[in-house]
């Protein structure tokens, strides 16, 4: 490496470091805007912000009325970016989805007029309610940042994130998600019904106007972008990599599970174990990290054998078993302290 090549990459280091300083402090201006929106929902919009900052996508199981449109646009309006919905039927094409080329006669060519997945954040609203097909067109664009029309690629701008919905309790004409379309989903969650007094504060601002239509920018898809660099940089212990590669190891050897969680699981077990330590202002992922990303990452992954469910076991219920049963890493001195993790 020559002194240029060495100089660049210390620079590229050191300017890194400084946006994964920024992670926790821009993350908590993301949180605190969209609380102006969402309330009482702190921890699954960080859950949220984490997928996001990893590039990673989200499914959100729930029932209608829980906010998950209002989550998708306060994200998306906290960081200055497009944002597009897609109501998912069973007639939604693929082209519907992506764009379509359309024969100019002035030209007498084809022009290409994009679909609304070429947002930044787009939510596809109730995505078990289309057809395998258009679930398909999803594919490409959140595996691989493109999409393909008519022999042409088409890059989408990043920050691209897709916020899925689907309904866990009408199953009546639905086409239940593919295992590969499921595991193209970072981590699933679900909001959940607010307590009493929450809500009772969302009738207060809902009174006159509703709060997303003045909810600012607070910062800027730059800023996003580097703080998603940055988050790579976060320090991984050796034995908390293991401790993450033992959980998901234990998953494909459990009795009561058919199909265990592959190795895109373990590294987006990683990534988000790396995010959230970012988010909670720390440069170095604790065996607390990887504990809380553990359902919402491995929960959607696994396949339960037909007897265990009949028994009534759940995914859930399993993970946490595992995570009980897998031996906790602590620093060969014995110190169980925090720093003890840091390189």
């Amino acid at each position: 490496m020559s002194k240029s090549d060495h100089a660049n990459e210390t620079a590229a280091r050191a300017a890194r470091s400084a946006g994964e300083l920024d992670v926790a402090a821009t993350a908590m201006k993301i949180l605190a805007n969209m609380e102006k929106v969402i309330i009482g929902k702190r921890h699954q919009m960080t859950l949220c912000l984490v997928a996001y900052l990893c590039e990673g996508h989200i499914l959100i199981e729930d029932v209608p009325g829980t906010a998950k449109t209002m989550l998708g646009r306060a994200l998306a309006k906290s960081v200055g970016c497009t944002f597009k919905r897609i109501q998912c039927t069973p007639d939604l094409l693929p082209t519907d989805v992506t764009g379509v080329s359309v024969f100019n006669q002035k030209t007498a060519e084809f022009e290409f007029r994009p679909g609304p997945i070429f947002a930044q954040t787009v939510l596809a609203d109730e995505i078990n309610r289309t057809t395998p097909r258009t679930q398909s067109a999803l594919l490409e664009a959140m595996g691989e940042g493109h999409v393909t029309v008519d022999g042409h690629t088409y890059t989408l701008e990043p920050p691209f994130l897709v916020i899925a919905t689907q309904n866990p309790v009408d199953h009546e004409g639905t086409f239940p998600l593919p295992e590969a379309q499921l595991d193209r989903f970072l981590i699933r969650l679900s909001l959940g019904y607010p307590a009493l007094d929450e809500e009772s504060k969302m009738l207060q601002r809902l009174q006159h106007v509703h709060p997303i239509e003045k909810l600012g920018t607070v910062v800027g898809a730059q800023e996003v972008l580097t703080c998603q660099e940055a988050i790579r940089d976060v320090y991984v212990d050796d034995k908390v990599r293991r401790y993450l590669l033992e959980i998901v190891q234990s998953t494909r050897e459990h009795d009561d599970v058919q199909l265990g969680g592959s190795p895109r699981a373990s590294i987006a077990l990683f990534r988000t174990s790396q995010a959230l330590a970012a988010v909670s202002g720390r440069n170095f992922v604790l065996p607390d990290d990887v504990k809380k990303m553990v359902v919402p990452v491995l929960g959607h992954r696994l396949i339960l054998r037909p007897e265990s469910r009949l028994r009534k076991v759940t995914v859930a219920s399993v993970v946490r078993e595992i995570v009980d049963d897998v031996r906790v890493p602590v620093p060969a001195h014995g110190d169980e302290k925090e720093d003890a993790f840091v390189r």
